[in-house]
């Protein structure tokens, strides 16, 4: 599926030139007064959201084998000026593949290919930065022919399948360069699609069909072809199939580990960028992949009432990895898929594969973490939090271990490292932005960290990237009324993990949520009134751990069903 081979029903660039996409010389054009002044009057005033910091975004416009679309240089320029004007963001443009040197892309928040058709660049060392740039927390922006960006071009034979997966799609499939279509708005409400007031639109530009990996499985549609009104539209019985599904998305976001994607097909001709209400929905988006816009981003496929309710509460669950640990991490996975779930929790001690028999762990290859996160990926599943019992203080050795972190996307690590070591670690969670939770045991397996007296005491004069993970399990076993433990902690209370069981005590063992004694609709009431929004509420249930999905599907029963009444 993601082998060498020649894109989903596209064509060699004769075809590609018959309907309008081949633009000789594009690059190389400037933006005529006459259209600068069309931009200048379409920019939208205000940026939606106030940005945290100042921010940049690099534009990258190569096309290599294929001679650019004449709207490259007016979206180069609609940015800057909208960055300019609105004070949202600067803009850096290049055609300089040095710019993608790790000390090089540091300087920036996203990441902005404009219509970049054909192989950008072959350097590994080069495409592992921007894979790593974006798993660790960059933006990357994509528009119309960047679905057949690191392709050989002619033919777009594929040469790098992880940009397609971190994009969304891969094709540029299509009928005419004026082909006119009716828009459907999916998700009316999403901050990045507010620029459409709720409606859809009808709109001419040439419409790209796109083929594997696209699935609403990965990514969080925003925009489609409404094929009804758009056969209507066009005085046909149907619309041209391109797909077995006919699901023709235009634009979307996503996550990919803790970047932040945006994409979108609109984007052939240069009028769409002096259109105000695009230019509206593309400063939505740059503000999204940059960092300053919070935006939903759970896959359209996986949506439920009782997930959007999570959404609207800043809650999300997943399943620690504990949970299956007599599986392996792929195992763990598609169960995480199958109960509903976008998010899961690693764990170091767990192997990853039958393929890959080694742990969980930083010794693993880049090979071997590049096919964990295309596992995630085609689950539609996200990794938050991991578990490593030890983060040592030797810097180097920690910064191993923050490297993982940040190649997997990891938001919080959960750890019981020597309070000897937290000087250090806090230095390498600003660094790369991550966090890290303080784990607890039981007070002989955690001196340091088994209660919340315990664990403040540690964090004491600390920044808030370091806190607690704090085990419900090991608190009531311990005696610690969890209510009480949560009000304590406060916004120390970096995640969670959560379990009720059958007696308090050291034999309590896990049950179902709200069918035990830890009072788990109290707690989670209480957490809700205390506007406490952990990293994940890990669904980490110890008992019966070889056929335990049931159990595990009453607990999301559970927290879905509670989730819909607070939200209300």
């Amino acid at each position: 599926m993601l082998g060498r081979k020649r894109l989903w029903l596209v064509g060699v660039a004769a075809v590609l030139a018959v309907f309008g996409l081949w633009a000789p010389g594009a690059e190389a054009q400037e933006v005529s007064a006459e259209d600068r002044q069309r931009i200048e009057a379409a920019l939208p005033a205000k940026a939606p959201a106030v940005p945290k910091k100042p921010r940049k975004l690099l534009i990258y416009d190569v096309n290599v084998g294929y001679g650019g679309h004449g709207s490259i240089p007016t979206a180069n320029l609609a940015f800057t000026l909208m960055g300019q004007k609105t004070g949202a963001f600067e803009t850096v443009i290049s055609r300089d593949p040095a710019v993608f040197a790790a000390e090089s892309l540091r300087q920036f928040d996203a990441v902005f290919f404009n219509n970049t058709v054909g192989n950008q660049f072959e350097d590994p060392v080069l495409r592992r930065n921007l894979t790593e740039f974006i798993t660790g927390g960059g933006g990357l922006m994509g528009v119309h022919g960047t679905t057949v960006g690191f392709t050989r071009w002619p033919g777009a034979i594929e040469d790098w399948p992880e940009f397609g997966c971190m994009l969304g799609a891969r094709g540029a499939s299509h009928l005419d360069a004026e082909e006119r279509v009716m828009v459907k708005l999916e998700d009316p409400a999403h901050p990045v699609a507010l620029a459409f007031g709720g409606n859809d639109f009808e709109y001419a530009d040439e419409f790209f069909r796109f083929g594997e990996p696209y699935s609403r499985q990965r990514v969080r549609v925003l925009l489609s072809i409404d094929n009804e009104r758009t056969a209507a539209l066009q005085g046909k019985e149907a619309v041209h199939p391109f797909r077995q599904d006919n699901d023709y998305a235009l634009a979307w976001v996503r996550n990919y580990g803790r970047g932040r994607v945006f994409y979108s097909a609109i984007a052939h001709h240069p009028r769409v960028f002096w259109d105000p209400q695009m230019l509206s929905f593309y400063l939505a988006a740059a503000q999204f992949v940059l960092g300053d816009l919070p935006a939903p981003t759970i896959p359209s496929a996986k949506l439920t009432p009782a997930l959007r309710a999570q959404e609207k509460l800043g809650w999300r669950l997943g399943v620690e990895a504990y949970t299956f640990h007599k599986f392996t991490l792929f195992e763990t996975i598609d169960k995480t898929a199958q109960l509903g779930l976008p998010y899961v929790g690693g764990l170091s001690f767990q192997p990853v594969s039958a393929e890959i028999p080694k742990n969980f762990d930083p010794q693993l290859s880049d090979e071997e973490l590049q096919q964990v996160r295309l596992k995630l990926d085609a689950a539609g599943v996200r990794m938050l939090t991991y578990y490593i019992q030890d983060i040592p203080g030797d810097e180097a050795a920690a910064r191993r271990i923050f490297e993982f972190g940040r190649k997997i996307g990891i938001e919080t690590f959960m750890s019981e490292p020597d309070p000897a070591a937290l000087d250090t670690i806090e230095r390498l969670c600003e660094e790369y932005g991550i966090n890290v939770a303080l784990h607890n045991h039981d007070r002989q397996a955690s001196p340091h960290y088994w209660s919340p007296d315990a664990i403040l005491a540690v964090c004491k004069g600390r920044g808030p990237r370091i806190g607690a993970c704090a085990d419900i399990g090991y608190w009531m076993r311990s005696g610690i009324d969890p209510i009480a433990g949560v009000r304590k902690l406060g916004d120390r209370l970096i995640t969670i993990q959560m379990h009720d069981l059958h007696a308090r005590g050291a034999a309590g063992h896990d049950v179902p949520w709200g069918t035990g004694v830890g009072r788990t609709e109290r707690l989670l009431r209480e957490m809700h009134r205390l506007k406490i929004q952990p990293t994940m509420f890990g669904l980490e249930y110890s008992h019966n751990f070889e056929q335990s999905l049931p159990e595990v599907a009453q607990c999301v029963e559970f927290f879905n069903k509670l989730s819909l009444e607070l939200a209300k």
